[in-house]
């Protein structure tokens, strides 16, 4: 049997205040919270200059900054993708990636949504295969979901969803392509 683990005193008041907002049920009550930490007074660094006298620190440091988060994947909308697939939407480009191994498939995809992305391109289709006949397991099928996911990709693909029947259906993908 697994052992339960306890709760830090963080996520206590975290579940009393969200246990607050909710309705309790006839003869309960909220739970309380949980005093909260006082927080530890900043020591003072080593070789530290008093301030001066006007507020202002001796020296500037600049603020370091991480870098922007790639934005998220949104899904293609459905009346965009009815449309793609009888062909009201025009598939701008697309590319083959059966019999590829997974490490081939991944540069020269990134390299095709490079270039589809310079090209302004919207919409493309990637077909991947199903993967069901002649012992393939669909490996490139289950990666592109995954590849989609990491930072290189997310600055290049919007959006993608499951092609039609007609155009691969379970072995293809609709892929937008990030605008510039």
């Amino acid at each position: 049997m697994r052992r339960r683990r306890d709760l830090s005193g963080e996520e206590r008041r975290l579940w009393a205040s969200v246990a607050r907002s909710a309705v309790p049920l006839p003869g309960r009550t909220t739970p309380d919270l949980p005093p909260e930490p006082e927080p530890p007074a900043p020591a003072p660094a080593a070789g530290a200059t008093p301030p001066r006298p006007n507020g202002m620190a001796a020296a500037l440091v600049p603020a370091t900054r991480r870098p922007a988060a790639p934005p998220a994947l949104q899904p293609i909308d459905r009346p965009v993708r009815r449309k793609i697939g009888k062909g009201r939407i025009e598939l701008e480009d697309r590319i083959d990636l059966h019999g590829w191994s997974e490490a081939v498939a991944h540069g020269a995809l990134l390299h095709f949504l490079r270039g589809a992305k310079a090209r302004g391109l919207r919409h493309v289709l990637v077909i991947t295969g199903r993967g069901a006949s002649f012992g393939s397991t669909g490996s490139l099928r289950r990666a592109l979901p995954h590849w989609f996911a990491t930072p290189d990709f997310r600055v290049l693909v919007s959006g993608y969803d499951q092609a039609e029947r007609g155009h691969g259906g379970d072995g293809a993908f609709y892929v937008r392509v990030r605008r510039r």
